[in-house]
């Protein structure tokens, strides 16, 4: 089968490989049909990995697909149902798996095109347990944006930050990936959204999918812009994935007993803030990575329910190169999906 393998820094090939082997006993076979970019796969393609990985190894953190065989003792699942595939290995047998906290795994393998083969392939064959079945009606391009968009939003907003009905959120990178798709949740529950971008045309695109304001952070201080559209008052929730540059002013942003979400360090890793501050405010920060299986099925819900994701770009899988690349020089608004 074709297959996307990455042999070094930035060294991406597409090559035949071994096809993915037919279902053992609790596992099936799944064509895949999409793949869905992320900074994930950027960190991955730099060389960047939290643990040892053997190369070649097969890329592609985000996809659904169909079902073409099952094994022995599978009833979840027949061939030809719609469906999408975690993005990590874990055990499923340690506590935290066991009550649903799959995010939490203590003996997960890997994470799946980043340090264990992905999903840029024509096939992958996997515990059904790691697969979560597509709603009628969702298509597969919109479904393979779940797995780590929606799950990612779902699990900073609703599971860390308990996002109520007719609160003020600040979403950093309103353009991104998981920044178009926490506008839109947030939306969808009634709230105030003020986001900030990079630039004067993605400010219109932002406000065109239901932000309340959008501030282009390289021409105006955002942190000044949220206390004047909040009246001094603070918003309730920051959804903040950016990094160092804007840790601390989102965290100014916060009201007093505001909340926190952060999944991401992509200006960087490092700051130092106000521990009086943090527990004057009595602020909650929710540090956040990846998301439980279920918060997948609850993206996909919200799907169903018309919160659909926006993609920027749709490439064949000849053309992934270029798919980074606009991934990397930040012109992106939204997704962009690679179509094996």
């Amino acid at each position: 089968m074709r297959a996307l393998r990455l042999h070094g820094d930035r060294d991406l090939r597409i090559e035949e490989i071994d096809d993915a082997p037919a279902p053992a006993a609790g596992e099936v076979r799944i064509k895949v049909a999409a793949v869905a970019l992320n900074h994930i796969d950027l960190w991955g393609f730099r060389g960047m990995a939290f643990a040892k990985r053997k190369m070649p190894l097969v890329v592609g953190a985000e996809a659904s697909g169909t079902i073409s065989e099952v094994g022995a003792g599978v009833t979840r699942f027949k061939v030809g149902d719609p469906v999408v595939m975690y993005g990590a290995k874990t055990c499923g047998t340690c506590r935290f798996c066991q009550r649903g906290q799959d995010n939490l795994c203590t003996d997960v393998a890997g994470v799946m095109g980043f340090h264990i083969d992905g999903f840029a392939c024509e096939y992958v064959t996997m515990e059904d347990r790691l697969v979560i079945p597509v709603p009628a009606g969702v298509s597969l391009r919109d479904a393979a944006t779940a797995p780590i968009t929606y799950s990612t939003v779902e699990h900073m907003l609703i599971d860390n930050c308990k996002l109520e009905p007719g609160e003020t959120v600040l979403v950093q990178a309103g353009g991104s990936g998981i920044g178009t798709i926490a506008i839109k949740l947030a939306k969808s529950m009634g709230c105030t959204v003020i986001t900030t971008v990079g630039d004067d045309e993605k400010a219109a695109k932002a406000l065109a999918i239901g932000a309340d304001h959008a501030i282009n952070y390289r021409t105006e201080r955002f942190e000044g812009v949220v206390r004047k559209i909040t009246k001094k008052k603070g918003v309730d929730v920051a959804f903040e994935h950016t990094g160092a540059d804007t840790f601390n002013q989102s965290l100014f942003c916060l009201r007093r007993g505001g909340r926190l979400a952060t999944c991401g360090a992509t200006s960087g890793a490092t700051i130092t803030f106000n521990l009086m501050q943090l527990f004057q405010q009595q602020y909650k920060i929710h540090g956040s990575f990846g998301a439980p299986m279920r918060a997948i099925a609850d993206g996909l819900k919200r799907i169903e329910a018309g919160v659909l994701p926006v993609i920027d770009t749709e490439l064949p899988l000849a053309d992934f190169a270029q798919a980074l690349d606009r991934l990397e020089g930040r012109k992106v608004f939204g997704k962009i999906l690679v179509h094996i």
